[in-house]
């Protein structure tokens, strides 16, 4: 019974501490693909969107995300992902995506700073997330 409840609670230490991803400081965020790669190397921020083209819940994400750079005058970089696109796989699986549309924030100097939760994201919390980081 002591072996069981040491193998579960290093579980779930290992298990929380994969979920807590997103606080300043992370590790350098993964250069999955080309377009990520590129918008990361830019210096600037970059939202990675992790997306199906063809899912309604991506659909009104995107349109969120195409706002809010248009009023930030393109201040920072999108970089996407497409569940459609086979050059796109190591990107789900360097960052853990495993359901859509997500997003994922990387600061200015290429850490991740912030997994958002799975599904449509506003653009209120988007422009908070943005504002707190560098």
């Amino acid at each position: 019974m002591g072996k069981i409840a040491v193998v579960v609670s290093l579980f779930a230490v290992l298990f929380f501490s994969a979920g807590c991803q997103g606080g300043p400081g992370n590790a350098p965020a993964p250069r999955s693909n080309a377009e990520i790669s590129q918008a990361i190397s830019s210096g600037k921020k970059t939202v990675v969107f992790f997306m199906n083209p063809a899912g309604i819940p991506c659909g009104q994400q995107n349109e969120i995300l195409k706002k809010l750079y248009q009023d930030r005058g393109g201040n920072f970089n999108v970089a996407y992902a497409s569940a459609i696109r086979p050059e796109d796989e190591k990107a789900f699986y360097d960052y853990g995506i495993r359901s859509l549309p997500s997003l994922v924030l990387v600061d200015s100097s290429g850490n991740i700073s912030r997994h958002f939760p799975p599904g449509i994201q506003s653009y209120e919390t988007l422009a908070q997330a943005l504002d707190s980081v560098r």
